[in-house]
């Protein structure tokens, strides 16, 4: 891969961080209940933190793809770093997966009465596919590439 195309996705995953955070700091000023709280009231809601918390893993997951586009870029894609790499990919996929849906049955559980939770509960439905489906991925791939190095290990060995 040419080392432009792999800064760009870098520069990209870095937009996606940025656009995350900037996501998570303002939502919660525009929430209903959050109308008439003050700024301590609001980012001091149990939901907010729990929210704040399952955050992290999105964070490390964007970390650990920055870096694993880093070592494509410098060739050194089949590495145990790389591989390292997606597996912690996969856990934080599988970890945030299981916090999103922890999330719609809190809300499914907890709600107003007066309150319809079906979009959140279909974000959460659509969120949690999404974190299955990257989970797979970077499992199938952590298996080709540990596949590979241990191909080339071998090949080393035997000349």
């Amino acid at each position: 891969m040419k080392r432009t195309s792999t800064t760009f996705l870098q520069v990209v995953i870095v937009l996606i961080g940025l656009v995350a955070l900037a996501l998570l700091i303002r939502l919660p000023l525009t929430e209903g209940r959050a109308a008439h709280l003050d700024l301590i009231s609001i980012y001091a809601d149990p939901f907010i933190l729990y929210g704040y918390a399952a955050s992290c893993a999105f964070f490390i997951a964007l970390y650990k793809a920055f870096k694993l586009l880093g070592y494509i870029g410098r060739n050194q894609v089949f590495s145990l770093h790389a591989v390292k790499a997606l597996r912690s990919i996969k856990y934080c996929a599988i970890v945030l997966g299981i916090s999103i849906i922890l999330a719609g049955l809190y809300i499914k559980v907890a709600h107003h009465k007066d309150d319809d939770p079906a979009g959140f509960l279909g974000l959460c439905i659509l969120t949690t596919f999404v974190c299955i489906v990257v989970a797979t991925a970077a499992a199938v791939f952590e298996k080709i590439l540990q596949n590979a190095i241990d191909m080339k290990s071998e090949n080393d060995l035997t000349i």
